[in-house]
């Protein structure tokens, strides 16, 4: 399992920041842990399952 920040999920996936932040907040995409600032990070696999599972119904 490796970790990443919202941005570099952000970058992942071609949205914004802020989208990630929501999706979190909704738990549309679940956060692991935090950093010491207490910002989210997503376990890799995880982003990769949301980002098949949006496109599959029809994009982020």
């Amino acid at each position: 399992m490796s970790l990443m920040t919202v941005s570099e999920v952000a970058e992942y996936l071609n949205v914004q920041d802020i989208r990630i932040e929501r999706l979190e907040r909704e738990s549309l995409l679940v956060s692991k842990d935090k950093d010491e600032a207490g910002n989210p990070l997503f376990d890799s696999d995880d982003v990769e399952r949301y980002k098949k599972l949006a496109e599959r119904l029809g994009g982020l």
